[in-house]
């Protein structure tokens, strides 16, 4: 406001003052409330107001929406400073208009109109504002007002360089909103012939333009790189004296390069021409090598600048990945940069060699820096610098050095930043796996990793160790050995108990000949770790008491013992009470051969790729150099209660990505084995805990499969339908379990998949046929797979019809494939999530409900709810901490679309407002039904 105080306004001077002045709010609210009275009157009286006047109470309005306050009149008046000649009274009618003005206002037509008049001005100041203002505002409106001017104002010869300049950045602004409203054509050429401008800022802007297009058409903008190169040339090779382009402390043109280095990015060749290739590789050599000159000047602005250029050279060569002796320069000259005294430049340097250590020229020269680079993740004061030294070694790791790397990053376990431990895990486990050439190392890496950092090993990583063991005959006696030894430690984490009972459980045989080590201390050592255990954990070690019964009839007596402590009624967990019921009778009503049969040992498991790399990925996307690592499925087998040969040393599902969640890949039992031979009792022992009462009246509701994925579908007097279903991008696997509740057969049987052929185009749904017969008391697995190629709404129902007693009986059931079941949960801070909300404004990409509560505010609930509906909820994004915002992607296989959520209770009302944005309308509208009254 001093600008404008200082153009001679003492009115709004001094009621700026005044409000200054004020001691307390209420005060404040007064003086304001005043002077808004007189401001109304003023523009309500008969005396007609001047230019100045207008201006006045205009900034007046514009100072008190600045402090929060609303402000519903003096639009008109604000309108009226447009058509002023006098550049303050029309710059503040633009401001006031870009800030205060609705897009859905009545007035935008008349906005419009004198924006077209300023357009057409002759006085450049007009122009400029008027394209501020466009810039500002941004609507859709906007972009289809003026397609047509201001291309024109950018390409014509006879506009000003600062228009020109205003012009594309306004462009710029309106192409990120409406991209349809860049023409094609011959505007293509013209577009990019702006790089050959002779004005600075024109081509400063033009690139940035230029930049955005190529990255959504890059085919018909290739025509830039040419004079990309040719403009780059000449900043680069001549004399920071030439006044064609600016200097900046003794650097050309800083920005302009930097922002043409990218834009040469977008391509991949950059270029199939000789002559261009050899000009742009004589341009990055000349980078280089004004890198190694004496600093021109010692201020901090210079090298700012240098390095800027240099290192946005680096990430063009490192994209190019094409020339050797260009690789191998930039790496010899990150490498010096490793020993510089500017933290950002260490750790731009080690950002940067970590993309060149996945070059097969440089990835030798880059080993060169190995010693260097293992001081950084021990010395850093920087944790960020730490974490990419670490990020450095993985990338450089291969088989000579492999040892070496993972030794280090262990011993720094030790005392490494909380933050960057479970990281490292992985990025050890991975290393350990795919550069061992003897398995014994491998078993040595992960269970030092167990040892030294316990807590950040996810199931991934001992799922995997057991995986390895279990596939490699050579290495299971050493297992046992090694996980026998590590246990005898006073303090012993817990997975490393987890992965002990797995691998006695298994080959603990493979030791027992060794008195230390016999079967009964085996027992001994594991048992007195299972009361510090979790439920999980001891569900696993009953497993394995029950597997050494088979290893080791010696000590039956004890372990039965064990089981019958657990049986009682005073156990505290009903899982644990009978898994210890069920292996305490198994082994007293079971021979030997059916024991041995049971409990044989676990087969090798197929290969897969890793899912410790799929983890590692996820959390750090685009940094991780890919590996050949191939991982067979999760170690979760399933419970003895089901018709398997192995029993289960795990009650959880692998929650990683490449398990097969269901069991999908083996052909489902049409029978089910059990221990009780109570009918109902087999189906509710198969489906566990995710199943309700099976005497309970029929039961339909789908709406709650918005929040889960596991659960009873339908349930009636004859018939049970569970589900269990998995999704992974746009793909999804769905098993149905249909239970026969009645004492007879079901005949007939037959599913029926019901999904209209528009609808089907968008989502691909295949079901396979079941057995015609469901026998009483039995339960039989359908398989479903869907494939979501566009976003959709509704979802498949399936007929299911059958004869009960000789009647027919049939009924519909929705299947619980709604679109948010393809939502990846994305990870924002409150300034991204913000960010995106405000684009994504448009009335077409936003939809909005407000409901009442379906039953007393419940805020967990709501929380609880949203956490399943697919959406990453975002905690302490949103100002207000009642309200629940969440982010997400639905992936389908034609693209994917972005969506943000924000739900927001109003306690006294007790009704919720939900909002919904995404970046397509039909998604905005289908999320939104889908949540609406559900909370």
């Amino acid at each position: 406001m001093a600008p404008v105080r200082g153009d001679g306004m003492r009115g709004l001077a001094v009621f700026i003052s005044d409000i200054r002045n004020c001691k307390s709010k209420e005060a404040e609210v007064k003086r304001i409330n005043k002077e808004l009275a007189n401001i109304r009157s003023k523009f309500k009286g008969d005396k007609t107001l001047d230019g100045y006047q207008k201006k006045k109470y205009v900034c007046k309005l514009l100072f008190i929406f600045l402090l929060g306050h609303d402000i519903d009149f003096g639009h008109m008046e604000a309108v009226n400073l447009l058509s002023s000649n006098k550049y303050s009274e029309k710059q503040i009618g633009y401001l006031f208009i870009s800030v205060l003005v609705n897009t859905n206002s009545d007035l935008i037509r008349l906005i419009i109109q004198s924006i077209k008049n300023d357009l057409q001005s002759r006085n450049p100041v007009h122009v400029n504002l008027a394209l501020q203002c466009i810039a500002n505002i941004g609507s859709r409106d906007m972009a289809e007002s003026f397609s047509n001017e201001i291309p024109k104002l950018l390409v014509s010869g006879d506009t000003m360089d600062v228009v020109k300049q205003s012009a594309a950045l306004c462009l710029l602004r309106l192409f990120r909103s409406s991209p349809d409203i860049i023409p094609g054509g011959e505007w293509t050429s013209r577009i990019i012939h702006l790089l050959n401008d002779q004005h600075m800022g024109v081509v400063t802007a033009a690139t940035s333009l230029i930049d955005a297009l190529v990255k959504r058409n890059p085919d018909e903008y290739k025509g830039c790189v040419n004079l990309a190169v040719s403009r780059l040339s000449r900043i680069v090779t001549a004399s920071y004296t030439d006044l064609q382009d600016y200097t900046y402390y003794f650097v050309p043109a800083p920005w302009l390069s930097v922002k043409l280095l990218r834009l040469l990015q977008n391509y991949n060749p950059v270029t199939e021409e000789a002559g261009v290739r050899a000009r742009l590789n004589e341009t990055l050599e000349t980078i280089l090598n004004k890198a190694q000159e004496p600093p021109k000047s010692k201020k901090v602005q210079h090298s700012n600048a240098k390095n800027a250029v240099l290192f946005e050279a680096i990430n063009l060569i490192i994209h190019s990945d094409s020339e050797p002796n260009l690789l191998v320069r930039a790496c010899n000259q990150l490498g010096q940069f490793l020993s510089n005294r500017e933290t950002n430049l260490r750790y731009l340097a080690l950002e940067s060699m970590c993309h060149l250590a996945t070059s097969e020229f440089s990835h030798e020269e880059v080993k060169k820096h190995q010693e260097v680079v293992i001081l950084s993740m021990k010395m850093e004061k920087d944790v960020s610098v730490r974490q990419m030294a670490v990020d450095l070694l993985y990338a450089m790791c291969d088989r000579g050095n492999a040892e070496e790397i993972v030794q280090e990053m262990l011993n720094y376990l030790e005392t490494a930043d909380y933050s960057i431990r479970e990281e490292m895990v992985l990025k050890v486990a991975i290393l350990a796996e795919k550069y061992a050439t003897d398995y014994t190392w491998y078993v040595d890496v992960i269970l030092n990793l167990i040892r030294i950092a316990g807590d950040y090993v996810s199931e991934e990583v001992w799922y995997r160790v057991i995986q390895i063991v279990i596939n490699r005959e050579e290495v299971q006696g050493y297992a046992a050995k090694t996980v026998f030894e590590a246990l005898q430690a006073p303090a012993c984490h817990e997975n490393m108990v987890k992965v002990g009972g797995y691998i006695l459980g298994e080959f603990g045989n493979l030791i027992a000949g060794d008195s230390r080590s016999a079967p009964l201390v085996q027992f001994k050592l594991l048992h007195s770790k299972y009361h510090l255990c979790s439920p999980m954990t001891r569900a696993l070690l009953l497993s394995t008491y029950i597997k050494f019964i088979n290893l080791f009839p010696e000590i039956r007596t004890n372990i039965q013992e064990v089981f019958r402590q657990h049986s009682n009624l005073r156990s505290a967990d009903a899982e644990l009470q009978q898994r210890a019921s069920e292996y305490l009778q198994l082994s007293i009503v079971a021979s030997t051969d059916v024991l041995a049969t049971v409990l044989e040992e676990m087969p090798s498991f197929p290969e897969r790729e890793s899912s410790i790399l799929a983890v590692l990925k996820k959390k750090k996307p685009g940094r991780v150099p890919e590996n050949e690592i191939r991982e067979s499925k999760s170690p979760a087998p399933t419970s003895i209660t089901q018709n398997n040969t192995h029993v289960n040393h795990s009650n959880k599902l692998n929650s990683n990505a490449n398990a097969d969640l269901l069991g999908l890949s083996t052909p489902p039992a049409n029978n089910i084995n059990n221990l009780s031979n109570n009918s109902n009792s087999t189906l509710i022992d198969v489906l566990g805990d995710i199943y309700g009462n099976n005497n309970a009246a029929a039961v339909y509701n789908t709406k709650k499969f918005l929040f889960k994925n596991n659960g009873v579908l339908f349930e009636n007097e004859m018939l049970q339908i569970g589900v269990k279903s998995e999704f992974r991008q746009n793909l999804g696997r769905l098993g149905l379990f249909y239970g026969n509740k009645t004492q007879v057969p079901l005949t007939n049987f037959n599913p029926v998949l019901q999904w209209n052929a528009e609808e089907g185009l968008k989502l691909n749904v295949q079901m396979k046929a079941v057995e015609p017969t469901l026998e009483a008391g039995a339960q039989i697995q359908q398989l479903l797979t869907a494939e979501c190629i566009e976003d959709y709404a509704d979802a498949p129902t399936i007929d299911i019809s059958f004869r009960y007693n000789g009647t027919q009986q049939k009924f519909s059931i929705k299947l619980p494939l709604t679109v948010n079941k393809f939502f990846e949960p994305t990870e924002m801070n409150a300034e991204s999530f913000f960010a995106r909300w405000k684009n994504l404004s448009g009335e077409q990409q936003r939809a909005q409900k407000v409901f009442k509560a379906a039953q007393p505010l419940d805020l967990p609930g709501a929380r609880n709810k949203l956490m399943g509906f697919g959406m990453q909820l975002l905690d302490q994004v949103d100002p207000n901490p009642d309200n629940m915002v969440c982010a997400g992607i639905i992936h389908t296989q034609s693209q994917q679309v972005g969506c943000l959520l924000r739900l927001e209770p109003n306690k006294q009302a007790q009704m919720f407002r939900l909002t919904i944005r995404a970046s397509k309308e039909t998604v905005t509208r289908e999320i939104c039904d889908l949540l609406s009254d559900q909370f």
